[in-house]
């Protein structure tokens, strides 16, 4: 994705699995190491592998698709991938549910989750981000929006979207947006369009769902004042983009002791290149997963050819 440079602000479909990349589909069909099929690739050892095929039935012997994903390029070159792929949904509508604070948003988000009626994305944009969307009906409102996307065939998709209107219906004001808006507005928050106006280093969070609030709440509390914070919620909750402004060293300390009451892991997607060398970009390993990673980067690139310190110093 954007992460990996071919050309800058370019994706791959090597970055993709290379960074192991999932938008707010990842809720219902998966990440992407979940549909890579097979793998080609150079390791630093100069030696081409192949792990697993073309089709699931030939997916055999030791899964390294799956250790590829992930690895930011630091165990081998991929020079082919595989992937299952699934067919584009008929129809797409999303349903809009206004002026949430942040729990009462989660909440929303989790019963949706919950429910039979399959969504395949969950989000929530607070009021101070929504004014950036080119979607004008969103743009309008100067008010939090928590976002629930139905796919699929469209009897199906107009059944579930009433069915959703009725479940929220007095937990707040209630609107659909059709299929180009609804892609428009899906763009944007996979893209993390809503935020990076202020120049700030950008954080990808994730935690579990129930912790998010909670998570946004004991960052801001740990940050001088001079400081700003903005975000989005992904994934129900689960996934948590956090730009802060004015933090010395990204304020890394204060995020990631923010994680420690529920658990999950900081990653530090965009900062200086200064800041990015002084502090862990990556949620620190514990010292046994750190050591099992050494080992596997042994085994594929003894010499540290391959991305050297990208993922830490060691590795």
């Amino acid at each position: 994705g954007r992460i990996l440079d071919g050309k800058a602000g370019q994706a791959t479909i090597g970055g993709l699995l290379a960074c192991n990349i999932s938008g707010p589909r990842r809720i219902q069909a998966g990440a992407a190491r979940d549909h890579c099929l097979g793998v080609v690739g150079i390791s630093g050892r100069g030696e081409v592998f192949k792990s697993g095929g073309r089709v699931v039935k030939n997916v055999t012997g030791y899964d390294l698709s799956k250790l590829m994903a992930g690895s930011y390029g630091t165990l081998a070159v991929m020079t082919e991938v595989t992937f299952k792929v699934l067919p584009m949904p008929e129809k797409i509508r999303t349903v809009l549910v206004f002026g949430l604070d942040i729990a009462e948003g989660i909440s929303v988000l989790a019963q949706a989750s919950l429910s039979d009626l399959e969504p395949s994305g969950l989000g929530y944009l607070p009021t101070a981000v929504v004014s950036r969307s080119a979607v004008g009906y969103v743009k309008e409102l100067e008010t939090s929006v928590a976002a629930i996307r139905i796919e699929g065939p469209a009897p199906s998709v107009e059944a579930r979207c009433r069915a959703l209107c009725k479940m929220f219906e007095g937990q707040g004001a209630i609107e659909e947006l059709h299929g180009r808006n609804s892609s428009t507005l899906w763009r944007e928050i996979a893209n993390v369009e809503f935020l990076g106006g202020n120049g700030g280093d950008l954080w990808r969070l994730s935690v579990p769902p129930s912790t998010a609030a909670d998570v946004v709440d004991r960052v801001r509390a740990g940050l001088p004042s001079s400081c700003k914070t903005e975000f989005i919620f992904d994934w129900a909750g689960g996934l948590i983009w956090l730009e802060i402004t004015g933090a010395e060293d990204a304020a890394h300390t204060i995020v990631r002791n923010s994680l420690t009451a529920g658990g999950g892991h900081a990653t530090l997607i965009k900062a200086s290149e200064e800041v990015r060398r002084s502090i862990p970009v990556f949620q620190p390993a514990s010292p046994g997963l750190a050591a099992l990673n050494a080992r596997v980067k042994q085994g594929f690139d003894p010499l540290g050819l391959l991305n050297p310190g990208r993922m830490s110093a060691a590795y």
